[in-house]
């Protein structure tokens, strides 16, 4: 089989990145989506995230690498992924699966914490869910979407979009991009020590 698929596909990834490069109001949204997030962390606060499928892995990986280390030590933020699998199956059978991330965040969030809901089409019912019920608890909400034009980016408090072509794939290497740098802005933020001046 010849490889020039493997190159077609690397080349339509750094198109996309291009693009997203070349959206200084996107650039511009990751960086203040860092700010919330460290503000919510200085000030005592938890960040929540949630997504479906890949999307919930990138909200599993947030969370550890906020609550873990990203590239040098420093100390744990406070950070969780909703993903249990025993509050995902119990409330999913007892109240339906658009329930599922909302309910967590009706019993665990608190208002000053913050909710990052990761939907690559944008139209996913329970994270849109999630992100109204944190807005009624006085939680900020950042949403990482493909689609400018989706619920999910109207509804949500800021929202970082990145379209990146037909399929979700290409989204979600976008997103697990966006998710590193909001990481390394918290980072920057909290423990600017852990960066030289040469990288800022």
């Amino acid at each position: 089989m010849s490889h020039e698929y493997v190159r077609a596909a690397l080349e339509d990834a750094r198109r996309a990145l291009e693009n997203l490069l070349a959206d200084d109001r996107m650039l511009a949204a990751v960086d203040k989506a860092a700010d919330l997030m460290a503000e919510t962390i200085r000030t005592g606060g938890r960040i929540f995230s949630c997504g479906n499928g890949g999307s919930l892995c990138d909200a599993m990986h947030f969370a550890e690498e906020m609550t873990g280390r990203y590239r040098q030590n420093r100390p744990a933020y406070s950070a969780t992924a909703i993903a249990d699998a025993s509050h995902l199956a119990c409330v999913a059978n007892d109240f339906g699966y658009e329930e599922v991330f909302s309910r967590y965040i009706e019993g665990c969030a608190r208002p000053g914490d913050l909710l990052l809901g990761i939907s690559t089409s944008g139209t996913s019912k329970n994270v849109l869910r999630a992100v109204r019920t944190a807005q009624k608890l006085g939680l900020k909400t950042v949403a990482l979407t493909g689609r400018a034009d989706a619920p999910i980016a109207e509804e949500a408090d800021l929202a970082i979009v990145t379209p990146a072509g037909r399929w979700a794939d290409r989204v979600q290497e976008l997103h697990i991009k966006c998710i590193h740098i909001l990481i390394e802005g918290v980072e920057r933020r909290l423990n600017p020590e852990n960066y030289s001046d040469a990288c800022r």
